[in-house]
């Protein structure tokens, strides 16, 4: 499931397809645009069809309201299937996460062979990480364990994203990459739902400029926040902005907490099965942005996942 910008600024929920990431390209710059590229979605309505070839004049782009020519879209499969995923768990969760456990083992265990996994937990403000990304998949199942529980242990979601998309764990560029938090997603340092809240933007901003395509999974927190109706639907709506403008998706079961998350890691993994490089080229600017990106594919019988937001390096 997808926030999208519009309904989480109404405090409203809706449910849109979708997931990818932008990573500025840092060679072929021209005079007319700067060359970028995202990581988007397409994937069949009917379960049973084949993933279908897409051309690029299939592919209708927007930057910033205005039109742009697609230049190349790749499946990014075969050698080009390489990714690199982090679970994030929130150390605050409730520890009734532990019904989950196997689930998210399960997960861990079905990615293939291409993938490579880490688990790690929000902790004072950082990503902590107790096995490095790795293929083996027992080995990164090695580091998942009950969160500490402790209320605000994590300091703010936000601030973990932020760190680590600063520091990921990776230089790799050639891999996609993707993480997915487990957290309530209030902040903590401004509990009300503020879409323009400084610290969930920065790290969207980060996220983007990192190329990082964050999916969340809605879990209560310790605490008396996340029991709070329009306490957790505020940070149910920060997740969903995070997911929307990084292409990730945001999954969760109303207010509670989900039965399984089975049905949600079924969901990702096809998703993650049917991502496509898309190359395009954005107007030049003296200095950095993130603009907002529209993408419309014109095929029919399939779902189309794109970021709402593309960072575009300076002139």
């Amino acid at each position: 499931m997808k926030l999208s910008r519009f309904f989480a600024a109404a405090a409203a929920m809706a449910t849109l397809p979708f997931a990818a990431a932008v990573i500025p390209l840092a060679y072929g710059q021209n005079q007319e645009g700067i060359p970028v590229k995202s990581i988007i979605t397409v994937v069949p309505k009917n379960s049973e069809q084949a993933s279908p070839p897409i051309q690029p004049n299939d592919v209708k782009i927007k930057v910033n309201g205005k039109s742009e020519d697609t230049e190349e879209v790749t499946p990014l499969r075969g050698d080009r299937a390489g990714l690199e995923l982090v679970i994030l768990i929130d150390s605050g969760a409730r520890n009734s996460l532990g019904r989950q456990m196997s689930e998210i083992s399960d997960f861990v265990k079905s990615l293939p062979p291409t993938t490579e996994v880490a688990i790690a937990y929000m902790m004072n403000g950082r990503a902590d990480f107790e096995v490095p990304l790795t293929t083996d998949k027992n080995a990164a199942l090695h580091a998942l364990h009950l969160p500490g529980g402790v209320a605000g242990s994590s300091a703010s979601p936000y601030f973990c994203l932020s760190d680590l998309a600063k520091n990921w764990p990776s230089k790799n560029t050639a891999n996609r990459r993707e993480a997915v938090m487990i957290t309530d997603g209030i902040d903590p340092y401004n509990v009300h739902f503020d879409p323009e809240d400084p610290y969930v933007n920065t790290a969207i901003h980060d996220a983007i400029r990192a190329g990082i395509v964050v999916d969340a999974i809605y879990w209560h927190d310790m605490g008396i926040a996340s029991r709070v109706g329009f306490l957790a639907n505020g940070g149910q709506n920060l997740l969903g902005l995070v997911s929307g403008d990084t292409g990730g998706s945001f999954y969760y079961q109303g207010l509670a907490n989900a039965v399984s998350f089975q049905p949600f890691f079924a969901d990702l993994s096809k998703r993650l099965n049917n991502q496509y490089e898309l190359d395009f080229v954005a107007p030049r600017n003296k200095k950095p942005q993130f603009a907002s990106l529209k993408v419309k594919l014109q095929m029919p019988n399939v779902k189309l996942t794109a970021p709402n937001l593309v960072y575009v390096p300076g002139s």
